[in-house]
């Protein structure tokens, strides 16, 4: 048997349906570059039938990675889903069409409301259909992990016959515990015909929070596939987590049948990063493998473990991971050098005039605060490129408030032609009133869903991050962030962040509708 494990990415697809993580196709873009950076093998890149975004994703991603991994779409097993989806790949060196049909009681009873025979026929009947279009078809029998194992043997031998290269047992439900999915996939192995010719995909659910233990039982009983999402994001409480089964398998494959990815773990904190930036969805601290504390080490026993040998505290070698090694403390007298070899570490390059606008508000940064960590630089970064495609810059604001008193705001922004607009109100609190004053001049219709504040790094001096939510009234749900020392600052630079990327959306829109 094969011991390489392909990884299959479906953060694109699967992860963007976590709820308030939907991207747009130029977010997908960056995301799938990362990818093929990180190294994975199939990347899901969405479901083309569902919206007109999700097929020019689908389509632009095809062109964009070209050889360097597989692009996937999926479809149900509907002939229009599979037509849409060839119609996407069409852009695609090494298209995949990813289809498939539910096989539980639960789904051909209450959802579909069809037999079991009839399930497998339009099973092996998506499958035929695909492979009129491209030679790579997967077969998903969803919601496997509650089906009846006789009628899923027959289903998946079924679609092999048809011509299904790939066939996916997905936990959908995220149901079953790990030695129940790993017999599962073993049964599989043992009682198909043709099962040895195709590659077994698992795609485990985290309902129960074993979505990891899963992926690496079906792996240890033959399963040379997992399909899972950055940060484990995806519906519920997300899917498999790509840097968990990746470091799993690097560290303890030789348990599992002696296993291996192709991906390049030194890029994992990164694409972590920029997913989390993206989707504006916070990676929790103490998230393995990628969460702020992974390698951070509190106690004071540990401490002195990890000094005289960092083996005896940590498993992973947080290089692996991308998590860097050695740090340079910055302060406001670091010099340019000293703050471009740091990020350079950190992996941004940039041209001169870039980094110079960097290095003011670093400078900035650094006046206010005595250290400036890994951390401030991401933000402060996060902060620059949300800013090279504002309809509107947050110049300047001055807010009073107090008890007795009435909150009041008056904010300056300039708007793309370099107007300068400014403008006052009052509300019933700071960031009541600061909204209110920018909602007088950009004048969009919004409806404020969500506001959150974090700090981003250590100390009382750590710079504040804001992410909020904002809908227009299409429904249309814009994620919006901003940090920076003062909170009532960043609040106003996380809610022109959102307005700008609306204002956007409304402008593809109506060149769309032209």
């Amino acid at each position: 048997m094969n011991d390489k494990v392909y990884i299959f990415d479906t953060t694109l697809r699967d992860g963007e349906q976590s709820p308030g993580a939907s991207m747009n196709t130029d977010e997908k873009l960056v995301i799938a570059r990362q990818l093929v950076n990180l190294g994975v093998d199939i990347i899901e890149a969405g479901f083309p039938i569902s919206s007109p975004g999700d097929f020019e994703s689908v389509r632009r991603i095809g062109a964009e990675v070209g050889d360097a991994c597989i692009t996937c779409a999926l479809s149900r097993a509907v002939p229009k889903d599979i037509e849409t989806a060839a119609d996407a790949l069409k852009t695609a060196k090494r298209p995949r069409i990813h289809t498939g049909i539910g096989v539980s009681e639960s789904h051909l009873r209450d959802k579909l409301r069809i037999s079991p025979e009839e399930a497998l026929e339009r099973g092996v009947a998506a499958v035929k259909l695909a492979r009129t279009f491209v030679g790579d078809v997967e077969f998903y029998a969803e919601d496997a992990g509650r089906a009846d194992p006789e009628f899923l043997y027959r289903m998946i031998e079924a679609v092999v016959a048809a011509g299904a290269t790939v066939v996916n047992i997905p936990d959908t439900t995220g149901y079953t515990y790990p030695e129940e999915f790993g017999g599962l996939i073993g049964g599989l192995m043992d009682n198909v015909a043709g099962i040895e010719n195709v590659t077994v995909s698992v795609h485990c659910h985290n309902d129960l929070g074993m979505a990891t233990a899963n992926a690496l039982a079906g792996v240890k009983a033959g399963a040379r596939q997992i399909e899972c999402t950055i940060n484990g994001l995806g519906e519920r409480a997300g899917n498999t987590a790509m840097e968990e089964v990746v470091m799993a398998i690097r560290q303890r494959g030789n348990l599992i049948g002696g296993v291996h990815t192709d991906v390049n773990t030194r890029e994992i904190l990164r694409t972590s990063k920029l997913v989390s930036s993206i989707t504006g969805i916070r990676v929790q601290p103490n998230k393995a493998i990628v969460g702020a504390n992974a390698f951070a080490h509190s106690s004071g026993i540990h401490q002195d473990g990890v000094l005289k040998e960092r083996t005896t505290y940590e498993i992973i070698d947080p290089v692996e991971v991308g998590a860097g090694g050695s740090e340079i403390v910055l302060t406001a007298r670091s010099g340019r050098h000293a703050l471009r070899h740091r990020l350079e570490e950190l992996g941004h390059t940039m041209e001169d005039d870039e980094f110079e606008k960097v290095y003011e508000e670093f400078l900035r940064v650094a006046d206010r605060k005595k250290e400036i960590y890994d951390e401030d630089l991401e933000a402060l970064l996060g902060e620059h490129e949300r800013e090279l495609n504002e309809v509107f810059h947050l110049e300047a604001l001055h807010v009073m408030s107090g008890e007795p008193g009435i909150p009041t705001a008056t904010v300056e922004l300039v708007d793309r032609e370099g107007q300068h607009l400014i403008d006052s109100s009052h509300g019933t609190g700071p960031v009541d009133a600061l909204y209110r004053a920018i909602n007088r001049i950009i004048e969009v219709p919004n409806d404020l869903t969500e506001f959150s504040v974090q700090s981003v790094t250590r100390g009382i001096d750590a710079l504040g991050e804001v992410t909020i939510r904002v809908a227009d009234d299409r429904g249309r749900v814009f994620t919006g962030r901003g940090a920076h020392t003062d909170i009532i600052v960043a609040s106003a630079k996380a809610y022109t962040n959102a307005l700008n990327r609306m204002l956007g959306a409304q402008e593809r829109t109506v060149e769309e509708e032209l």
